[in-house]
C-alpha cells in the first residue's frame, strides 16, 4: 500500500494560534501603552510656576509675587541709638544722657505738663538720681504715672564749681565718730521733651547749699566726702516758672 500523504493541518493550527497570541499580546501591549501615554498627558501639579519662566510679561503686568514687610519697614522709623521704651519712673533719666523715652507724652506746650527732674553729682557724674517736688504742684507725677510725664528737668553739676567742705561730725554704724567733708557746688538747670528728647527750654543755675551738716547723710568711705544736693525750693522755683 503507498505511505499515507503528511497532513499540515498541526502546523497550520499551530501558527494560527502563534498568530493570535501575536495579535493578543500587541492588543495588550497597545492597552498598556496607551495608559501610559493617558497617565504622561495628564501629571499633577507639583509646584504652581508659569509655564515659560523666560516670557516677558506683558505692559502693565507683575506675575512675580509680592514682597512680603521686612522686620525693618514693620518697625517705626527712629535714628536715636538711645531711644528706650520705660518700664520704670527712673529710666525717664536717659533723656539726660541724650535718650528718647518712646512711650512718654507728647510735649505740647506747658499747660498741663507733667515734668520729673534728675540730677547727677560731682562724684557720680554719669548716675542720675531723682529730685522730688512738691504733690500740691500741677506738674507733680506719681511715680507709677511715668508715662504722663512729658518733660524732664536735667540737673547737671558746674565742673569746678565745689566750695569749700563743711567738716562735719557722725556716729557711723559701729558708733565710731567719723568726721565728713560736706561739700557744695551748683548745677545747671535745662528742661528737655521726654518722648523726643529736644531741648525745650533753660532753667538757669541752681545752687547746692552745705552751709549746715545734715541730720543723715550718705558719704564715700574711701574719700569721706559728702556733696550737697541741689535745693528742692530753686529746682521748684524754676519749674514754676517754665511750667506756667
Amino acid at each position: 500500500m503507498p505511505p499515507p500523504q503528511k497532513s499540515n493541518r498541526g502546523l497550520v493550527i499551530g501558527l494560527s494560534v502563534g498568530a493570535a497570541v501575536v495579535v493578543l499580546l500587541a492588543l495588550c501591549g497597545t492597552g498598556i501603552g496607551f495608559l501610559l501615554v493617558n497617565d504622561d498627558e495628564d501629571p499633577k501639579p507639583i509646584a504652581s510656576a508659569p509655564a515659560n519662566p523666560t516670557t516677558d510679561p506683558q505692559p502693565g503686568t507683575d506675575n512675580s509675587a509680592e514682597p512680603r514687610p521686612s522686620e525693618s519697614q514693620e518697625q517705626p522709623n527712629n535714628n536715636n541709638n538711645n531711644a528706650v521704651t520705660a518700664r520704670y519712673s527712673s529710666e525717664l533719666s536717659a533723656v539726660c544722657d541724650g535718650g528718647q523715652i518712646l512711650n512718654a507724652a507728647p510735649y505740647n506746650g506747658p499747660s498741663g505738663a507733667k515734668a520729673y527732674a534728675f540730677s547727677n553729682s560731682p562724684d557720680r557724674p554719669s548716675s542720675w538720681s531723682s529730685k522730688s517736688v512738691s504733690s500740691s504742684k500741677p506738674y507733680y507725677a506719681k511715680s507709677a504715672d511715668f508715662q504722663t510725664v512729658s518733660v524732664v528737668g536735667c540737673l547737671k553739676v558746674v565742673d569746678g564749681s565745689e566750695g569749700a567742705p563743711k567738716e562735719c561730725n557722725y556716729k557711723d554704724s559701729a558708733g565710731k565718730t567719723v568726721t565728713v567733708s560736706y561739700i557744695s557746688s551748683r548745677y545747671t538747670l535745662t528742661f528737655y521733651a521726654a518722648k523726643t528728647g529736644e531741648k525745650i527750654g533753660d532753667g538757669g543755675t541752681v545752687s547746692a547749699p552745705a552751709n549746715r551738716c545734715p541730720s543723715f547723710i550718705s558719704y564715700n568711705k574711701a574719700t569721706m566726702k559728702s556733696y550737697a544736693a541741689p535745693d528742692s525750693g530753686s529746682i521748684e522755683a524754676a519749674l514754676d516758672k517754665f511750667l506756667s
